[in-house]
């Protein structure tokens, strides 16, 4: 299957310390490169890392960024103007629309 062209979605609920988010960096950077778009979605403890320069970078590159607003605001965190800041119903769109989807909980 030839990646360009595709899209991918990932979604990261753990926290930026947690080694999930180096795996969403690795696989995105490598579809990135593969003309593959790329569809992050941050929810749950995931949301803290939407200030991460690693993450702002995959932004640089292309790739579409989503930050749960009801996930910041139940940690107190403020909306970030670097992403779009959505609930679930985006993350449906997400999943329904890419051709492949990973979840990392």
């Amino acid at each position: 299957m030839d990646p360009a062209g595709k899209k991918l979605g990932l979604m990261i609920s753990t926290a930026p310390e947690h080694a999930n988010l180096a795996t969403a960096l690795g696989l995105s950077n490598a579809a990135l490169d593969r003309g593959t778009q790329v569809y992050l979605y941050l929810i749950d403890d995931g949301v803290a890392a939407v200030e991460d320069p690693r993450v702002q970078d995959l932004a640089a590159r292309g790739a579409r960024l989503f930050v749960c607003a009801y996930g910041c605001q139940k940690r107190g965190l403020p909306l970030s103007d670097r992403a779009t800041n959505c609930g679930l119903v985006v993350l449906t769109d997400v999943i329904n629309g890419t051709d492949r989807f990973i979840a990392l909980n």
